[in-house]
């Protein structure tokens, strides 16, 4: 049993993949400290504040239905939980109890913002070499066009990057989906890397959600 916190928690991300993309789903698998995603699962990504938030709402989470965490991650701020199921209805039955328990619904939450975007065509094998030394995804490739996204809250950096595989044949360079803000950063064609960051933009577009107040 987990008791409730005296004070109301804030609901920074709310953010349903219906299919996580292979890449998407191979960087969380190598990254992360929980169970192994696969691609074609389901999963849900939620943000709270205070951080700690975030045990509770595994609790209810992991009670409510056949969901496995990947990630549960208390930093700074806040706090990042990750849950998915090979059944979209076990991922989402999981997120209305955790709703419910808050007395939220989905637009409670923060919508994104995107604080940058970053368009470079035929990268400098320099600058190839530099981001290669810390990516935990592919090799970025001199020569190759390279978009790098900044997105706050930060957890739906990840709804963008599923989104922007699914719309082109791009390669996942590194993502970054905890603290203040998160990061994608994506390579390919120039017209393929166009048309995956119209596919994130759109996604994160399209998300209700409240004004940040901070």
């Amino acid at each position: 049993m987990t008791t409730a916190s005296s004070h109301t928690p804030t609901l920074r991300t709310y953010a349903f993949i219906d299919r996580m993309q292979p890449q998407c789903a191979a960087h969380i698998a190598a990254t992360s400290p929980g169970d192994v995603p696969l691609a074609g699962m389901a999963e849900l990504y939620i943000e709270m504040a205070p951080g700690n938030e975030v045990f509770r709402a595994a609790d209810i989470a992991l009670k409510a239905a056949g969901v496995r965490p990947a990630l549960q991650i208390i930093e700074r701020e806040f706090g990042l939980l990750e849950i998915h199921s090979e059944q979209q209805a076990e991922v989402l039955a999981s997120g209305r109890a955790i709703l419910d328990e808050l007395g939220m619904t989905e637009t409670d939450r923060i919508r994104p913002t995107i604080a940058s975007t970053q368009f470079i065509t035929n990268v400098h094998p320099y600058q190839a070499q530099l981001l290669n030394k810390w990516r935990k995804g592919s090799m970025l490739m001199p020569g190759q066009s390279l978009f790098v996204m900044e997105v706050a809250p930060a957890a739906y950096i990840s709804i963008a990057a599923n989104e922007a595989e699914k719309a082109a044949s791009i390669t996942v360079i590194e993502l970054r989906a905890v603290g203040r803000f998160g990061r994608m950063f994506l390579s390919g064609t120039e017209s393929e890397v166009q048309s995956a960051r119209d596919a994130a933009v759109a996604a994160l577009e399209g998300i209700e959600g409240r004004e940040d107040r901070r």
